[in-house]
């Protein structure tokens, strides 16, 4: 009795190997012994077939619905191995997606989402039932789907910004108009409005590549945002306010998240219509077009802060602007573009470059641009940081996020992969023989 409590790996009776031992115990020793070997022989020949990929055990299965097919278990998902789905980045908008119901499943995605969604599926899956469709999309969805521990912290953060807003005076009301076009200098307004390629880069200088400096904010933006953070952290202290960190890699200077004393819609409305049109232009391969959500904040340093370790953010595109105050050092410096795979890898010598912090001027650069900042080495240095995002939030409007879990090649942007890749033609056309050709 003892083989039937041998489990494998989705904690289940191995069926064989107890088959086995029990037809084996009617048997004389040498017979239960050869019975055995075999038992083992095939459990092992099972273990090293190779899996069928999940599109092929959904053909295998004729695409029946998974309410009727044990192998989805909708009510088990969690236990089984979620099928790989690959999505498509430019969606199918001839396909007409199905009928999803009225109202949010239990998980909470509303039938819009899915019709959405479903515009990215593969080919081969556009006529699949309803059910088979909604089983792959909710392997997709359920990744950006709130944990309980997530919804406890997202409503403690909403918690959190309701007791500023409901007690916070701001020190600058014009801040909070919900419109950056007043903030933004005349000839940067003229070029996004030009809405062309030549017109937004002709107001930026790229000092390396991927990296573009401009001119955005008026003087008089950048003094009153950095006055209305003062007056918010002066605030929070006599109020014996707790202030959440900005990151959790800042843990010196001092900061404050824009948008936990009320300047979400005006930097919402910041992004949308002006780092958006940007990043369409310059950071096409990283779904620059679909930036659907931001974190921005404010730092100041000082002498005794410290270097901003080396780091990518996590962002998609990073806006940074000095906006002041006097200080000398803390030049920001550059080591190249990576993918995940190759975050820690090293850096070539045309990739290093050091760029200095000036007040008013606007960095923008990829998000995963290895980077980091100097030490102030006396005054101090005050940057906002606004992170942008393309995630499956909005009805999933961009699926380049969960595009990067499929591709193991990011030769578009990281430079390791590109040598690699680079590595392996060479290797390629060095392996090529001429076979002579005899008359």
């Amino acid at each position: 009795m003892a083989s039937l409590t041998t489990t494998t790996s989705s904690s289940q009776p191995n069926l064989h190997s107890t088959t086995a031992s029990a037809s084996a115990s009617r048997r004389s020793p040498p017979a239960r012994a050869r019975v055995a070997r075999l038992a083992c022989q095939v459990c092992a020949a099972r273990r090293a077939a190779p899996r069928p990929s999940a599109r092929a055990r959904l053909l295998m299965t004729n695409v029946t619905p998974p309410t009727t097919n044990p192998r989805f278990r909708p009510q088990g998902e969690a236990r089984y191995r979620r099928p790989l789905v690959r999505l498509q980045a430019v969606p199918n908008e001839d396909h007409v997606p199905d009928n999803y119901g009225d109202g949010p499943d239990e998980l909470g995605i509303t039938p819009a989402v899915y019709q959405a969604l479903e515009r990215h599926l593969p080919p081969d899956l556009a006529g699949a039932p309803a059910e088979v469709k909604r089983y792959f999309m909710r392997s997709v969805l359920r990744n950006y789907v709130p944990s309980p521990s997530q919804r406890i912290r997202t409503q403690n953060q909403r918690e959190y910004r309701e007791r500023i807003l409901s007690a916070y005076q701001p020190l600058h009301p014009e801040l909070y108009t919900n419109d950056p076009s007043t903030f933004i200098l005349p000839a940067f307004l003229q070029a996004i409005n030009g809405n062309t390629e030549e017109s937004i880069t002709s107001i930026m200088m790229e000092p390396a590549p991927g990296v573009f400096a401009f001119p955005m904010l008026k003087p008089s933006f950048c003094q009153m945002l950095m006055s209305e953070v003062n007056n918010f952290l002066r605030w929070a202290q006599s109020a014996n306010q707790s202030i959440m960190r900005p990151t959790s890699l800042d843990r010196h200077g001092r900061g404050a998240a824009l948008s936990d004393f009320g300047l979400q819609e005006m930097l919402d409305n910041l992004m949308k219509d002006f780092i958006s049109p940007m990043s369409t232009v310059l950071f096409p391969e990283v779904g620059g077009n679909t930036l659907d959500s931001h974190h921005t904040f404010v730092l100041e340093y000082g002498e005794a802060d410290g270097a901003r370790g080396f780091h990518v953010d996590d962002s998609e595109v990073t806006l940074n602007i000095c906006l002041g105050k006097h200080f000398t050092g803390a030049d920001m410096y550059f080591r190249g573009i990576r993918c995940g795979n190759h975050v820690n890898s090293g850096t070539h010598d045309e990739e290093y470059f050091v760029h200095p912090n000036v007040p008013g001027q606007v960095l923008l650069h990829h998000g995963s641009h290895r980077h980091g900042v100097f030490s102030v080495t006396s005054g101090r240095r005050v940057n906002m940081v606004m992170w942008c995002k393309s995630m499956l939030a909005t009805l999933f409007s961009s699926v380049f996020r969960e595009m990067k879990k499929f591709m193991t090649d990011f030769s578009g942007f990281c430079r390791e992969c590109q040598f690699q890749r680079t590595a392996r033609q060479v290797q390629h056309l060095q392996e090529l023989t001429l076979v002579p050709i005899y008359s």
